[in-house]
């Protein structure tokens, strides 16, 4: 439940999972933030502005993969199952994911409230007939969905390489729970970014327009406006590091100089140099993505790529529950 406080005459909204990270964040050796608290408002607005640039390829290639392979995805997954998209953001590639599986009902899920249901409504306005059903929520956990698909077959849809900016572990985690919300008979349909040069790769989370750097600094606004914190904005640089042991891109917010700050009235220190590790974005092989999604409780049966390879769309299918010993 979201907790109400007033500070300087104005209500603002300090959700307490989001207290405690930032909390545990800076109190912890080395710093990190969970990833997932970008996504205020402003944060899902700059993000949709970083899919849009050009050295930011993802978006773009997945996009042009559901486009080239609508039919095939179609023929693969059938007609009629309930859609369910985690994280859905502002479903900019879901409508060629309907218009080729011509699903019986939408249900997005994301945990930016007015984000979601501004793009929910959109949607619905693009396919009239089709119900579509918001759920505002936090997806890395079991999600009970509405009853009206309660019966249907279902196909999850994580689009963006999503998945990456969770260790291993922590995705396998995610995995089983969307097994475990979409039920028997499920499907999902992922995007998994694929390992590259880092000379394509870091320019993808550091671009020339700073929007990047912007969507990172963002995090150090909504902390001071949500928790009262006094972080200065001008102390703290964007980073973005290829991690070649561990296949994945890091962001990072470097102090730029000694500084001394508050959060909700607690004191904090950082020297000059020291950084809050705020995301991960794992890359996978062929291989490790299909490890993964075993782990996960899912069987690949499907994958489509683009001519360079950059970049996968993969739809496995559930996992028959073990027999009990």
């Amino acid at each position: 439940m979201l907790k109400l406080e007033i500070e300087d005459g104005q209500a603002s909204l300090a959700d307490p999972q989001f207290r405690a990270d930032v909390l545990n964040g800076f109190t912890d050796r080395p710093r990190a933030i969970p990833a997932r608290w970008f996504y205020d408002r402003r944060g899902s607005e700059l993000f949709e502005a970083i899919t849009e640039l050009p050295e930011y390829y993802p978006t773009r290639t997945e996009t042009a993969i559901l486009r080239a392979e609508g039919g095939a995805i179609a023929a693969a997954v059938g007609h009629g199952r309930a859609v369910v998209e985690f994280g859905s953001g502002s479903s900019t590639k879901t409508p060629l994911l309907l218009r080729a599986v011509a699903p019986s009902a939408y249900v997005p899920i994301d945990i930016s409230g007015d984000f979601l249901r501004e793009s929910a409504a959109n949607l619905a306005a693009r396919f009239p007939g089709l119900p579509v059903l918001p759920i505002e929520g936090d997806f890395l956990k079991p999600i009970a969905l509405p009853a009206g698909v309660s019966a249907l077959p279902k196909l999850g849809f994580f689009p963006g390489s999503t998945i990456g900016n969770m260790a291993p572990a922590a995705s396998v985690d995610l995995l089983r729970a969307m097994r475990a919300s979409l039920g028997q008979s499920a499907m999902l349909l992922i995007g998994m970014d694929r390992v590259k040069s880092p000379e394509i790769l870091v320019p993808a989370y550091d671009d020339a327009q700073g929007i990047t750097a912007a969507f990172n600094l963002n995090l150090i606004e909504r902390i001071n406006r949500e928790l009262a914190g006094t972080l200065p904005i001008d102390a703290f640089a964007h980073e973005a590091r290829w991690n070649d042991a561990r296949a994945r891109i890091e962001m990072h917010l470097v102090a730029r100089r000694d500084i001394c700050f508050e959060i909700e009235g607690r004191p904090f220190e950082m020297a000059a140099g020291e950084t809050i590790h705020t995301e991960n974005s794992h890359k996978y092989g062929p291989r490790d993505a299909r490890l993964l999604l075993r782990a996960g409780g899912w069987t690949p049966i499907a994958e489509w790529t683009d001519p360079d390879a950059l970049f996968a769309v993969i739809l496995a299918e559930a996992q028959a529950p073990r027999p009990a010993p």
